[in-house]
C-alpha cells in the first residue's frame, strides 16, 4: 500500500463529520449501498419474468450461501491484505458483475440459471468485501469516533433502502431490467475513486512482528504452506475472540440477536401483512415506520458521538426490542403496528451502533478482518437461509407463535449482555 494513503501520525482527534478521510469513505460506502438496493431490484425483477414467484427467491436467496460459508476465510484475506485494498478490489469485481448482468440480458434472454450464476458470484465476493468493509472504518476514525462513525454508516444504509427502491423502479421504468442493472453498475462504481482516496491508519506496534506483517498473519512468502497458513490465521483470530472477556460474549450475542431479528423483519413481516390483509401499502407504512426509528437511531449517535454505559445500553435495548418484535405480531391495526415498527427501529439502530462499535474498540487492529466476519456472519450469511423455515413456520402455526420464538432469541442475546459482566460494563473509547 502506498505511504501517500496511510496516515503515519496521529492526527488530532476531530470530530468525524469533519475529518475528510470519512466523509470520502461515507461518500463511497452510500453509493455502493444505493447500487446494492437497485442491484437486488433488477436482479428480483429480472428472475420473476424469467419464472415462478419461488424460482425467483431462489434466486435472490443463493448470494447467501457462499457468504455463510466462505465468510469466515474472507476475514483471514482481509487482515492478510488489508481492508481499504480489499474494498477497492471488491467494489471493481462486483461492478463487473453488475455490467455482465447488464450485458447478458441485452445479449440475450438468460434462464434462471445463468441469474443465479450471477448472484452466486456475486455472494462470493461478498464473503471477502463486507468483511472488509465492516473493518475499513476502524482504521479511518479515531477511537473516539468509532460510534458517530457507526451512526453515520446506520444512516448511509437508511439513505440506501428508501433511495434504491425506487431509483431502482425508475431504471426498470425507463431502460427495462438491462437499464436497472446498468445503474446499479455506476452507483458502484462512482465508489471507487471516493474510496481510493482513503487514507488508513497504520497497525500499532503490537500488532506489527517483527518481520513486517501483522501478528496473527502469515508471512505472503510462504507459499507451500498457504492453505495451513489460512488455516492458522483462522484460528489465531478465533483465540483472539475467545480470550477476550467482551468480544466473545458480544459475538455471541449479536448471533443470537440477528437470528431473532433477520427472520420475522425481513420475511415475516411480508407474510403479517397478508395475513393481516394489510396489503403491499400497509406493508410499506410498517417498514417506513422501521427505517424511522432506525434512522433516528442512526442520527442520535451521529450527533451525540458517545453512549455512556454502552454495553448496559445494549442489553436492555435489545430485550426492549424484543417485547416488541413479539408485540407486532399481536397488533391488529396497519397505523399500530407502524408505531411498533418504528419502537423496533428506534432500539435495533441503537444496538447495532453500538455493538458494531464494540467489535472494532475491543478487536485488535490486526484482527479486524476475523472479527468482523465472525461478527456478521450469521446476520448475512446464516440467517437468511432460514427464510424457507421461517416460512414454513408461520404457515404451520402462524404469526404470533412464530414471532414470539424469534423474540425469545433476542431477549436470550439481550440477557446474555446483560449477565456476563465485563460485557455488561464494557465502555467505548472516549
Amino acid at each position: 500500500m502506498s505511504t501517500a494513503l496511510v496516515r503515519t501520525a496521529p492526527d488530532r482527534e476531530r470530530a468525524a463529520h469533519r475529518d475528510p478521510d470519512i466523509l470520502r469513505w461515507l461518500g463511497g460506502y452510500t453509493s455502493s449501498a444505493v447500487g446494492d438496493s437497485v442491484y437486488y431490484l433488477a436482479l428480483s425483477w429480472a428472475a420473476v419474468q424469467s419464472g415462478t414467484p419461488a424460482q425467483a427467491g431462489l434466486v435472490t436467496a443463493v448470494s447467501a450461501v457462499p457468504r455463510a460459508l466462505l465468510m469466515l476465510g474472507g476475514g483471514v484475506v482481509v487482515d492478510r491484505y488489508g481492508p481499504r485494498r480489499v474494498v477497492l478490489g471488491g467494489t471493481g469485481v462486483r461492478c463487473a458483475l453488475v455490467l455482465a448482468a447488464a450485458a447478458l440480458l441485452l445479449l440475450t434472454s438468460p434462464g434462471l440459471w445463468a441469474l443465479g450464476a450471477v448472484a452466486l458470484l456475486f455472494g462470493i465476493v461478498d464473503a471477502v468485501f463486507l468483511p472488509a468493509a465492516g473493518a475499513l472504518p476502524a482504521r479511518i476514525a479515531d477511537r473516539g469516533q468509532l460510534t458517530r462513525v457507526q451512526g453515520l454508516r446506520g444512516l448511509a444504509t437508511r439513505l440506501a433502502t428508501v433511495v434504491g427502491g425506487p431509483l431502482g423502479g425508475l431504471g426498470v421504468a425507463l431502460g427495462g431490467t438491462v437499464g436497472a442493472f446498468g445503474l446499479a453498475a455506476l452507483l458502484i462504481g462512482v465508489s471507487l475513486p471516493l474510496l481510493f482516496g482513503v487514507r488508513v491508519r497504520e497497525l500499532p506496534p503490537d500488532d506489527v512482528r517483527s518481520d513486517g506483517t501483522p501478528s496473527g498473519r502469515t508471512p505472503s512468502g510462504d507459499l507451500r504452506n498457504a492453505r495451513h497458513g489460512v488455516l492458522a490465521e483462522l484460528r489465531d483470530g478465533l483465540r483472539h475472540i475467545r480470550h477476550d472477556r467482551v468480544l466473545l460474549p458480544l459475538v455471541v450475542s449479536i448471533a443470537l440477536g440477528d437470528l431473532g431479528f433477520v427472520g420475522p423483519m425481513n420475511l415475516g413481516l411480508t407474510l403479517l401483512a397478508e395475513e393481516r390483509g394489510w396489503g403491499s401499502s400497509g406493508m410499506g407504512l410498517v417498514l417506513a415506520g422501521f427505517g424511522v426509528g432506525a434512522g433516528a437511531a442512526s442520527l442520535l449517535l451521529a450527533w451525540r458521538g458517545r453512549v455512556p454505559r454502552a454495553g448496559r445500553v445494549l442489553a436492555l435495548g435489545t430485550i426492549a426490542g424484543a417485547a416488541a418484535i413479539a408485540a407486532l405480531a399481536r397488533v391488529p391495526s396497519v397505523a399500530g403496528a407502524a408505531a411498533v415498527a418504528l419502537c423496533i427501529g428506534l432500539l435495533a439502530g441503537l444496538g447495532g451502533a453500538l455493538s458494531g462499535a464494540l467489535v472494532q474498540a475491543r478487536a485488535g487492529a490486526a484482527y479486524l478482518g476475523r472479527v468482523t466476519a465472525v461478527s456478521t456472519l450469521v446476520g448475512f450469511g446464516v440467517a437468511p437461509l432460514t427464510f424457507p423455515l421461517v416460512g414454513w413456520s408461520i404457515g404451520a402455526w402462524g404469526t404470533g407463535p412464530v414471532f414470539a420464538a424469534c423474540a425469545a432469541l433476542c431477549t436470550l442475546s439481550g440477557a446474555l449482555a446483560l449477565a456476563v459482566r465485563p460485557l455488561r460494563r464494557a465502555e467505548l473509547p472516549r
